[in-house]
């Protein structure tokens, strides 16, 4: 395994700041979903269902909000985009603990669109710091400190609650999140190449100019993917709930999240990596089968495993390949129209998940969102392959990270 590329990807100047600050910005974003969760079942006493509307709507409103935050910072620059969610997120986080349920559903719409874009302008900017060839090794990087402050931020929330109070979490959180665009704003990394303009001219591209179908396939590949991922969350908590064990969720998930690392740190070092069709197909496929050892929660981690090591790498090729399909111009709103289908995919894979459970039990439950992630891969691939034949070639042009690894061959077929 070479290391090497890895040591010149944190050697590029802002690469290490921009990581360090990123992942640290990232725990109190990670626990926002549980404390506001936490803070309506127990300081508002409305039932999970509701908690899981006011979630549905903020989730909602960084869908609409992430596109709307990059095309400012195309417009713009990075810092007024910033500052303006950095006002926002204050404004929310620190006006929440008074609102009675009502008025939080209505609120919470405006804090998601106003929500911190920092996944977003990470990429961006690695985009911008890191040249074309390198990428991966930095997207793989940026997914493996994300996995990192999932793993921290979500548990530091519920033992802060658990040991203090929601209201007392939600003020620390919003002070986090605060912080976090304060030393964006302060970093200010770039988000235009050294040979790219600081924002977008006069003339505006059309979205048909840059949105192609290939763009699409891969925005529709990370939606899959983070599906299957929100899918195989709840479907893990169910399986260990109905085989009573319960209390070893944390470590399952733990190991679950472990092989990600693995997997995103063994794809940033491979020389000839696999394509991100080929990572998206053996996300579903490895995720079908693993109910089937639903009964022992050592058997549910190690049948977690061979999916684990293909999520990290399937969001770091998806990553790299719109920074490589779109315009310098419009790589903010493009990277936002990334987000948010990733924010899309998270918010449908648990309840779709949920109810496949309900009905037919948690091992269904994986066999459900592997399948269905599956078939986007394969409806994607399909769609490729059908356009590389109008084209009069035998492969699709290279959407992924490197000439050597191409978003779909006729060999991935």
């Amino acid at each position: 395994m070479n290391l090497k590329p890895y040591r010149h990807a944190l050697a590029l100047p802002g690469v290490r700041s921009l990581l360090l600050v990123s992942s640290l910005a990232r725990i109190p974003l990670t626990a926002t979903s549980v404390v506001l969760t936490l803070y309506v079942v127990t300081d508002l006493g409305q039932t999970y269902a509701a908690a899981g509307v006011v979630g549905a709507t903020m989730t909602i409103g960084m869908a609409i909000g992430q596109p709307l935050l990059g095309r400012l910072i195309d417009r713009r620059g990075l810092r007024p985009a910033l500052l303006l969610a950095t006002i926002g997120g204050a404004v929310f986080w620190g006006t929440t603990r008074f609102m009675p349920y009502p008025v939080l559903v209505g609120t919470a719409l405006l804090g998601g669109i106003l929500a911190l874009p920092l996944s977003s302008v990470v990429r961006q900017s690695i985009a911008a710091l890191v040249p074309e060839g390198e990428r991966r090794q930095a997207y793989a990087l940026d997914s493996m400190t994300t996995e990192l402050s999932f793993m921290v931020g979500p548990s530091l929330a519920v033992l802060l609650v658990t040991t203090g109070s929601a209201r007392a979490t939600m003020a620390m959180v919003g002070g986090g999140l605060v912080l976090a665009g304060l030393a964006l704003i302060a970093l200010n990394p770039p988000v235009r190449g050294h040979d790219e303009p600081a924002v977008a001219s006069d003339r505006r591209l059309s979205r048909r100019d840059w949105l192609t179908p290939r763009l699409i396939g891969v925005m529709a590949i990370g939606a899959a993917s983070t599906l299957v991922l929100a899918g195989a969350d709840i479907s893990i908590i169910a399986a260990l709930q109905d085989a009573n064990q319960v209390a070893w969720t944390g470590v399952v998930l733990a190991l679950w999240s472990a092989a990600s690392l693995v997997g995103g740190f063994s794809y940033g070092a491979m020389a000839q990596p696999p394509s991100l069709l080929r990572l998206a197909l053996l996300l579903g496929l490895c995720t079908i089968p693993v109910g089937l050892a639903s009964g022992q929660w050592w058997l549910l981690a190690l049948a977690l495993l061979p999916s684990g090591l293909m999520c990290a790498p399937t969001l770091t090729a998806s990553a790299n390949a719109v920074s490589r399909l779109v315009p310098a111009v419009v790589r903010g709103e493009a990277m936002g129209l990334y987000g948010s289908a990733l924010t899309v995919g998270l918010a449908l894979g648990a309840p779709f998940a949920g109810a496949v459970i309900d009905r037919s039990g948690p091992g269904w439950g994986f066999a459900a969102i592997g399948t269905l992630g599956t078939l986007v891969a394969l409806t994607v691939l399909a769609g490729q392959l059908r356009q590389a034949r109008r084209a009069g070639g035998t492969s699709v042009v290279p959407a992924s990270p490197d000439p050597a690894t191409p978003l779909a061959s006729d060999q991935a077929a």
